[in-house]
């Protein structure tokens, strides 16, 4: 279908594209709501879900066959038609900056694992949670990825969204690790850190770190700053992911691991990402995670670390 279809500009196809929503959460093979179950939860006729439904099947979005007592089942659908005459349109994603290998393969596995699903996907790099956050709850993109911890804090917060799906250990960073200027050392007194407030994971990680040292000087920096920080000797010690540890250069940094069982723990779930939308977009949430092939994006991933696979987003 080309262009819009006037039948689905009249009350039977405006219908149908809300029928189209509710069928992305189907799988072929599955038996679908009767009648006046669709007519009640979109407060409808019983002849309207009728003419919807075989709108969607002559649009070529879907198959039905009747099977008797057993109920209609949904034989097939095509969720490229489905999702775009549901009108939900583009998803936008806003993703971290694409600043490490491990950022790259998530970015094409999850651009990859969306178009699968038959759902457009779109993504935009900003830098901070802070940042992705502000423009999910402003309605500026429909989905954020943020490390799970930052995500379960979103959440907890009573912010109105909810998680979409979490792709496990090391698929959003692969550690986090002490960063010591070389030639200083980590108990002197003094020591200036490095600390990003537009990054939730990396704040609480640092503050945790050096909980138990009042003597820290704090220096408000970005991951964008940190070579030539460590380079002018303006900064001492940090924490941060060890995927970039490469990209400051090995004569800058020694790499000390991170302390107490509570940090590691929180580095753990910081290392997992979280797709993360709008609670009031449930029909959609649904219908991306009933479709999404979440091993898809991980092995994906692995891939692109592995250089077997050449970034694509």
């Amino acid at each position: 279908m080309n262009g819009i279809d006037e039948r689905f500009l009249t009350r039977n196809g405006l219908t149908a594209r809300q029928v189209a929503v509710l069928l992305l959460g189907h799988e072929p093979d599955t038996r679908l709501p009767r009648v006046r179950d669709f007519a009640e939860q979109l407060k409808v006729g019983n002849g309207t879900v009728q003419a919807a439904l075989h709108l969607l099947e002559e649009s070529g979005a879907i198959t039905t066959q009747a099977r008797g007592h057993l109920g209609t089942f949904l034989v097939r659908s095509d969720r490229a038609i489905l999702w775009r005459l549901s009108g939900l349109g583009t998803l936008l994603a806003a993703m971290p900056l694409p600043y490490s290998r491990r950022y790259e393969g998530l970015a094409t596995g999850l651009r990859t694992a969306f178009e699968q699903a038959g759902a457009p996907f779109a993504i935009t790099f900003m830098r901070g949670a802070t940042d992705r956050v502000t423009a999910l709850v402003e309605r500026k993109v429909d989905l954020v990825v943020l490390s799970r911890f930052a995500a379960d804090r979103l959440i907890e917060g009573g912010e109105p969204v909810e998680l979409v799906a979490d792709l496990g250990p090391a698929s959003y960073v692969g550690a986090h690790g002490i960063l010591v200027r070389q030639g200083v050392q980590p108990n002197r007194p003094g020591l200036r850190v490095a600390i990003d407030h537009s990054s939730q994971d990396q704040s609480m990680l640092v503050e945790r770190a050096f909980a138990q040292r009042p003597d820290i000087e704090w220096i408000e920096a970005s991951y964008m700053q940190l070579r030539d920080l460590f380079r002018q000797g303006r900064v001492d010690a940090t924490v941060w992911n060890l995927d970039e540890v490469d990209r400051l250069g090995e004569d800058l940094v020694d790499v000390l691991p991170l302390g107490d069982e509570i940090t590691r723990e929180l580095s753990l779930r910081n290392s997992s990402a979280a797709i993360v939308g709008r609670s009031e977009g449930a029909h959609a949430l649904d219908a991306v995670r009933d479709g999404l092939d979440l091993s898809l994006v991980t092995a994906l991933q692995q891939e692109v670390l592995r250089g077997e696979r050449i970034p694509s987003y």
